[in-house]
């Protein structure tokens, strides 16, 4: 219990600039506080005792603004930053070395039984407001954009962005490591239009090419 209390404040911590002591993370940290609820109330609903599980996971809410189902399964090096609005759904499995920022939804998408929600692979970053539903798989090493919606399982290593959420791989390469940076993620939506904004400027030139060469010449240019 203890080793994995280390962990997680080791891996705020590290990913935290505004992270400045042990203390400040053991007593002003809402994302560290909730899991350390999600595990107590995990044991219990593995133990059977799902009513109790749920009140002390709804506690955890009331107390976190932050709402994970007792039968979510976390890895270790798990992060929430901020944390407010963040729903983690009931069969829901995280890997290891995962970032979540506020307003994060990994939830389902109708009443079906069984697997519902996502299955997020290790060293994943999903940015502030994205919402992952399905029982789709986020990829080891992925990135989500913030805002994204995602509704189809992402390849590892690669970039979401957009609602929904597109796949871009960022500059060509796979993201081998935990990556924070999730503010310069490319725009596929404003790519395209860039490259649209371009084909109207060539078809503008071409049109002023054609009236110049009605005008000097006086006849019409075919």
């Amino acid at each position: 219990m203890f080793k994995r209390l280390r962990q997680d404040i080791r891996a705020v911590l590290e990913r935290d600039p505004a992270a400045k002591s042990v203390l400040e993370v053991l007593l002003c940290y809402p994302g560290l506080h909730a899991l350390l609820f999600h595990r107590v109330a995990h044991f219990f609903y593995r133990c059977g005792l799902t009513l109790l599980a749920r009140l002390i996971s709804h506690l955890s809410r009331f107390l976190t603004g932050i709402e994970i189902h007792p039968g979510a399964v976390i890895g270790e090096g798990f992060f929430i930053d901020h944390g407010m609005g963040v729903v983690i759904g009931e069969t829901t499995e995280i890997g290891n070395n995962v970032t979540l920022y506020q307003g994060v939804t990994l939830g389902g998408t109708g009443k079906e039984k069984g697997k519902r929600h996502p299955t997020v692979g290790d060293n994943v970053v999903i940015g502030a407001g994205a919402k992952v539903l399905g029982p789709i798989e986020i990829g080891s090493g992925a990135r989500i954009g913030a805002g994204s919606v995602v509704l189809n399982s992402v390849p590892p290593g690669s970039t979401v962005v957009g609602i929904p959420g597109r796949v871009v791989f960022y500059k060509g390469k796979k993201v081998a490591a935990i990556n924070l940076n999730h503010t310069d993620l490319p725009d596929p939506v404003a790519d395209m239009l860039n490259r649209l904004q371009d084909q109207i400027d060539e078809l503008r030139l071409q049109q002023e090419r054609l009236e110049n060469g009605v005008c000097s010449s006086g006849h019409k240019t075919l």
